[in-house]
């Protein structure tokens, strides 16, 4: 009798997990990963390709279905509109969309543009020309019909053309507001310049590659637990920075918890009583 039951408790441990699977795998999850590296007329940067790839290898891991078939790399203007059009093909039907994009990109006017490798603006009103607007792609993904949209900008370094009369010399990123249903994650805090880092990958990108891969973690617990690990890492000199609104539904980028705990409802309280850093209260 022992014997019977214990391979009873097995097939429902097994039935359980299975479960679980079957739920991520009915989510349909949409992913555009885009890192940029080798640039023509600003300084090249050694670590976005290879975060962009490690973020696309995770992402793929996780269940989701990245544009291109994996990471996109050095991509020109020409190419950075192609996967964009792309990406919104893809995203229909989708439950979660997420952007990722490692490389330069500058504020001006108060509105942040990504930069393709073959930008070369003389004043700012090459940047409208030559960038690509995030409100541009914020908005792509607004009326996509996505529950949840993600946002991931490792893209907070110095402006590279502040000798050109592009203003915002100071580096860094403008604040973005999220649209509903939107986390947008930042390397480091608005107006400030994040690390590229000195072993293949950016600390904010090596974080957020290990973080999403643990199972239970809620959306705000991942991108606060990316900004811990940030962090410690640069021993408090760059700190992530996050903008939410409201989002309805749960996430978990590598599934749910693999025990429910009746603990759970009191943790999520704490949470949103402290929410990361960046999170409006």
């Amino acid at each position: 009798m022992s014997g019977r039951n214990g391979i009873l408790s097995r097939l429902i441990v097994a039935a359980f997990v299975l479960c679980i699977g079957t739920a991520v795998q009915a989510e349909k999850r949409v992913a555009l990963v885009i890192g940029n590296s080798a640039y023509q007329s600003a300084p090249k940067l050694p670590n976005p390709a290879g975060d962009a790839k490690l973020i696309s290898d995770t992402l793929s891991s996780l269940g989701f279905i990245v544009v291109g078939g994996g990471a996109q790399v050095d991509l020109t203007k020409a190419g950075f509109d192609a996967v964009l059009q792309a990406f919104g093909r893809e995203l229909a039907g989708a439950n979660v969309a997420l952007f990722y994009y490692a490389g330069h990109g500058v504020e001006t006017h108060g509105l942040n543009y990504l930069v393709p490798v073959d930008a070369d603006p003389t004043d700012e009103g090459d940047v409208f020309m030559q960038g690509i607007a995030m409100a541009g792609v914020l908005d792509q993904m607004e009326k996509s019909g996505a529950r949840i949209n993600l946002v991931l900008l490792d893209a907070c370094r110095n402006n590279p053309f502040r000798d050109r009369g592009v203003r915002s010399a100071t580096g860094g990123l403008a604040q973005m507001q999220a649209p509903a249903g939107t986390l947008i994650s930042f390397a480091t805090q608005p107006r400030s310049v994040a690390l590229d880092g000195d072993n293949g990958h950016s600390p904010y990108t090596r974080a957020l590659a290990a973080t999403m891969r643990h199972q239970g973690y809620g959306l705000f617990r991942t991108f606060n637990e990316v900004g811990l690990a940030v962090e410690k890492a640069t021993h408090g000199r760059q700190l992530p920075w996050v903008a939410a609104s409201p989002i309805a539904d749960r996430f978990y980028f590598a599934g749910e918890p693999a025990v429910a705990r009746e603990t759970e409802p009191a943790r999520d309280a704490g949470l949103a009583a402290r929410p990361p850093r960046g999170v409006p209260r």
